[in-house]
C-alpha cells in the first residue's frame, strides 16, 4: 500500500450527494468568472498567444484556463492546505470533460474528487514547504491529475499512476515576488496541465511511482521540511474539501483578507479622521508573503498588508482600482504608517484559521480596534448566493461579457447538475463571442 493508494480509495469512498454536487457548481462559477475576467490584461494575452484556447491540445487547454484563473488574485482559497483548488482543478476537468463530450454530474463529481486530493496533500506539507514553494503549484497537479483520472475513468492502478507522475511534476517557487513577475499565473496553468498530461499518460499505460510522497526521494523527502504524511487520509468522514475552501471578495492575496476585514470596519467609525498609525497583528506566513512596505506595481501591491489595509481604512473598499498607479501614490502616506507584527495565538491557529488584529490611532487621539478570526468569503463566514452571483457578473462583464451573455452563462454553470454537456457552456469562446453580444450559453 502506499499515501497515494490510500488517497484514491479514501476519495472513492466519500459519498457525493446533489448539494456537493450543486455546490461544486458555485465554484466552477467562480473559476470561469475570474478567469474570462481577466480577459484584456497583459497575462492574459501573453498566455493566449503561447497557448490559444482553440488549438485543440487539452493539456494546453487546462494550461490556458489555469493560468487566466489565477490573474486577478480573485480564485478560491482552502486555508488548511493554503491551495487555490478552483484554478487547478477545474480547469484540467473542464479540458477533459469538453474533449470526452462528458456531461455535467461527471464533471462535477471530478472537480470535488480532484479538490480532495490538492487540498488532502497541501494539509501533509507542512508550514516550512510555504516558506519556499507554492502550495497550490506544488499540490495542485494531484488534484488535477485525480479529477482528469476519474472523468477518464481509469481503475485504481493507473489512478495511482496517474497521481505519482502528477508529483514528479511539482514544482512553483515564491521568488516570482521579489520582482513581482508573472510567474504565479504559471504556477496555476502547469499545475493543470501537468495533471491532464499524467491522466492521459496513465490511461495509456505510463507507469507512475505509487510512493510519490513517501518515498525515501519523494515528494515529503524533496520539497518538505516538516511533513504531516499522515494528514494525506485523515479523518475520511470529514466534509469534502470543497465545502471547506473559501471565496475571495477582494482582488488580492488572502493573507490580506482577516486584515482587510477588520480594517473596513473601522473606516466608519474614523468618520474621516487623520490617521497616526496602524498596527497589524496577524500570523508569520502572511508576513513572510505579503509585508511590502512600498510596492511598486500592482502586484506587489496586491500582495503589501500594508497597502491593502491602507486602502481599506482610507477609501472603505477595496477593488481592482485599490492597486493601480494613482492609488498606490495617493496611499503612500498612509501606508508608511502601517506596522506588522507576529501575533502568537494567532500563528498557532493558522492554517485552521487565518486571522488578524487591526489597531489605529487617529490624530485625535482616539484608538480603535478589531479582530477577525476568520476573513469575509470563508466557510464560517461565507459569500451568500447572491453575492457570489454579483461578484461572477462584475467579473464577466468587466472581463468583456454584455451583461445578458453573463447572467446566460451564469444561468448554464449553475445548470451543469442537471447534466448538460460541459461543452456546451462555449467559455472561452464566450469571452472571444462576448464583443458582439452572442451568448455562448
Amino acid at each position: 500500500m502506499s499515501l497515494t493508494r490510500d488517497l484514491v480509495r479514501l476519495i472513492d469512498a466519500k459519498v457525493l450527494a446533489d448539494a456537493d454536487l450543486e455546490r461544486a457548481s458555485l465554484f466552477v462559477l467562480d473559476t470561469v468568472a475570474c478567469a474570462l475576467g481577466a480577459h484584456g490584461t497583459e497575462p492574459a494575452r501573453i498566455l493566449t498567444a503561447v497557448a490559444p484556447p482553440g488549438s485543440g491540445d487539452t493539456a494546453r487547454q487546462a494550461f490556458h484556463f489555469g493560468g487566466l484563473a489565477h490573474i486577478l488574485e480573485m480564485d478560491d482559497l482552502h486555508r488548511d492546505s493554503v491551495t487555490h483548488p478552483g484554478s487547478v482543478v477545474i480547469p484540467a476537468a473542464w479540458a477533459i470533460a469538453c474533449a470526452r463530450g462528458l456531461g455535467g454530474r461527471a464533471f462535477l463529481a471530478a472537480v470535488l474528487a480532484g479538490y480532495e486530493a490538492c487540498c488532502r496533500v497541501g494539509m501533509a506539507v507542512g508550514k516550512a514547504h510555504y516558506r519556499v514553494w507554492h502550495n497550490t503549484a506544488t499540490c495542485g497537479p494531484f488534484g488535477s491529475a485525480m479529477a482528469s483520472a476519474r472523468l477518464l475513468g481509469l481503475d485504481e492502478d493507473r489512478t495511482v499512476w496517474a497521481l505519482g507522475n502528477a508529483g514528479t511534476q511539482s514544482s512553483g517557487l515564491w521568488e516570482f515576488l521579489s520582482a513581482g513577475a508573472m510567474s504565479k499565473h504559471l504556477h496555476t496553468a502547469r499545475a493543470a496541465e501537468s495533471g491532464v498530461l499524467a491522466a492521459l499518460l496513465a490511461e495509456e499505460g505510463f507507469t507512475g511511482p505509487a510512493t510519490i510522497l513517501e518515498g525515501e526521494k519523494g515528494f515529503f523527502a524533496g520539497l518538505c521540511p516538516d511533513p504531516d504524511p499522515a494528514a494525506v487520509n485523515a479523518d475520511p468522514d470529514r466534509p469534502w474539501a470543497l465545502t471547506e475552501t473559501s471565496i475571495k471578495p477582494w482582488p488580492c492575496c488572502r493573507h490580506t483578507h482577516p486584515a482587510i476585514d477588520a480594517a473596513l470596519s473601522l473606516h466608519a467609525d474614523l468618520g474621516g479622521a487623520a490617521i497616526r498609525d496602524v498596527r497589524v497583528a496577524t500570523y508569520r506566513a502572511a508576513l513572510d508573503v505579503c509585508d511590502r512596505p512600498d510596492p511598486h506595481e500592482p502586484y506587489g501591491a496586491k500582495f503589501s498588508l500594508q497597502h491593502c489595509v491602507a486602502a481599506a481604512l482610507f477609501d472603505g473598499s477595496v477593488t481592482q482600482e485599490s492597486f493601480d498607479g494613482p492609488a498606490r501614490h495617493r496611499l503612500s502616506d498612509l501606508r508608511a504608517r502601517v506596522s506588522l507584527a507576529i501575533d502568537p495565538t494567532l500563528d498557532r491557529a493558522y492554517p485552521a484559521a487565518w486571522g488578524a488584529t487591526i489597531e489605529v490611532t487617529s490624530e485625535d487621539g482616539r484608538v480603535l480596534t478589531a479582530t477577525r478570526h476568520e476573513a469575509k468569503g470563508d466557510p464560517d463566514n461565507p459569500l451568500d448566493a447572491g453575492e457570489m452571483a454579483a461578484k461572477a457578473r462584475l467579473l464577466l462583464t468587466g472581463g468583456g461579457l454584455e451583461p445578458a451573455a453573463a447572467d446566460a452563462l451564469m444561468a448554464a454553470i449553475l445548470d451543469l447538475a442537471s447534466d448538460r454537456p460541459v461543452a456546451s457552456l462555449g467559455l472561452f469562446a464566450a469571452g472571444a463571442a462576448s464583443r458582439s453580444g452572442r451568448s455562448a450559453a
